[in-house]
């Protein structure tokens, strides 16, 4: 079957990295009244998540830094729910993955799954915190705010999500997501992070937002007397800088997948799928007919959550997924859809010819293709020849190469994953 020549091209997006991460950290926490009414020498919980964030270790360093020079006695703790095969040491591992484990932090790493309860709310969801950061003078959250992957609201995925979900550890987890099976998870969410910061144990939180390019764009301390809010609005902040695929595509090529990407293993606001095995489901972002996954992040290590909401996979993953870690996490979210085989074959030149004569088109040189490495970094997108005349005049697109042939070895696979942070410069790109 012949394939479509592509192009490769570049999206101008804007970048709002901070140039300092450390200095602003500080400033921040600094020109805030966190912990102001705190003896020294009390013992602060900072609690720290699971994904994938730009500059976690450096932020988390800068943050126990801080309370340290206050004369406090910081620890670090997970609030990461079920992740880590929802065990004390695959918490702890997963932080260490992210450079954040005692000798790097100089502060302890204490990870446990002991949790306590602080109440019900109105409609008797029973909430739960770790005990260590129950038992500590104060919880700090540090945690990025973004979208969600299963619900569109005004609160998704941040401070609140982490004080619910996160901090009740495997036992909340597993209670909150069967409340949201009938209630829906934005409600539970809120509801459960008011009860939690009704129980007097939480100072505040940092947010981190991040640009379309995965930069760390805004860091903001924000205290609990206004913490919804203030969520809210930094989403609608943050859901303003996001950036999509370009355009419809009849298969759209994921180079990976991985719980350092998204929490779904692919952004689901990218990707427009449903944890639940649904189409297209998200409004004002671009249609995928196919999704084609290649592989799983090194990062993942072996959780391959959003494995079912693709269409078809390449063979090489199946012996690299960690079963226990993604069967834990998907069926405590109620979501077992998304660890579904798909139909799978051994190179990706089967994948494509397997996919192209399913998207309802009969003449197949009128398949439309796309590929980028994952969900995170999309300022790179090769794009079959035939979407040419849909970008022309699009400012925001720069073409950088003529078309040619799908760069597949002679057994039939990508010569290597797309990707903007090793290259130098357009000229790089140019050669790929």
């Amino acid at each position: 079957m012949a394939l479509p020549r592509t192009v490769l091209v570049k999206q101008h997006l804007a970048d709002r990295r901070i140039a300092d991460i450390t200095a602003e950290v500080q400033k921040q926490l600094a020109g805030s009244a966190l912990g102001a009414n705190l003896a020294p020498g009390s013992r602060i919980a900072i609690g720290v998540g699971s994904r994938g964030i730009s500059n976690i270790a450096t932020i988390v360093r800068a943050v126990a830094d801080y309370w340290k020079s206050r004369g406090m006695q910081p620890f670090i703790f997970p609030a990461m729910g079920s992740h880590g095969a929802a065990t004390a040491e695959g918490q702890a591992d997963v932080l260490a993955h992210y450079g954040i484990h005692e000798a790097t932090m100089g502060v302890p790493v204490i990870s446990h799954l002991d949790v306590v309860s602080v109440g019900k709310t109105a409609d008797g969801i029973e909430a739960f915190m770790d005990r260590q950061a129950f038992e500590s003078d104060g919880v700090m959250l540090i945690g990025r705010v973004k979208w969600h992957t299963d619900f569109a609201g005004k609160i998704e995925s941040g401070l609140f999500k982490m004080m619910a979900i996160g901090l009740g550890k495997f036992a909340g987890a597993q209670n909150y997501h069967t409340h949201a099976f009938n209630k829906g998870l934005d409600h539970v969410i809120r509801a459960v992070g008011r009860q939690v910061l009704s129980s007097g144990r939480i100072l505040g939180g940092l947010a981190i937002l991040e640009d379309a390019h995965h930069n760390t764009g805004k860091l903001e301390v924000v205290p609990v007397a206004n913490m919804e809010t203030r969520e809210e609005e930094l989403l609608a902040l943050v859901k303003s800088w996001m950036a999509h695929v370009p355009c419809n595509l009849d298969i759209l090529i994921l180079d990976e997948i991985g719980k350092n990407i998204s929490g779904a293993g692919m952004d689901t606001k990218v990707a427009n799928r449903s944890v639940q095995g649904g189409y297209n489901p998200w409004p004002n972002t671009p249609h995928f007919q196919r999704i084609f996954v290649r592989d799983v992040s090194d990062n993942t290590y072996g959780n391959a959550v959003g494995l079912g909401m693709a269409d078809v996979i390449n063979s090489r993953m199946l012996p690299k997924i960690d079963w226990k870690p993604t069967r834990i996490n998907s069926l405590t979210a109620s979501t077992p859809a998304a660890i579904r085989i798909p139909v799978h074959y051994a190179t990706d030149r089967e994948c494509l010819e397997a996919m192209m004569p399913t998207v309802g088109k009969h003449d197949l040189a009128e398949v439309t293709i796309g590929r980028i490495r994952n969900t995170l970094e999309l300022g790179l997108v090769e794009l079959s020849e035939n979407l040419l005349p849909s970008l022309a005049g699009r400012k925001e697109i720069e073409v950088l190469t003529q078309p040619q042939p799908m760069d597949l070895d002679a057994e039939g696979n990508f010569r290597s994953k797309l990707s903007v942070a090793h290259q130098e410069s357009d000229a790089a790109l140019a050669k790929h």
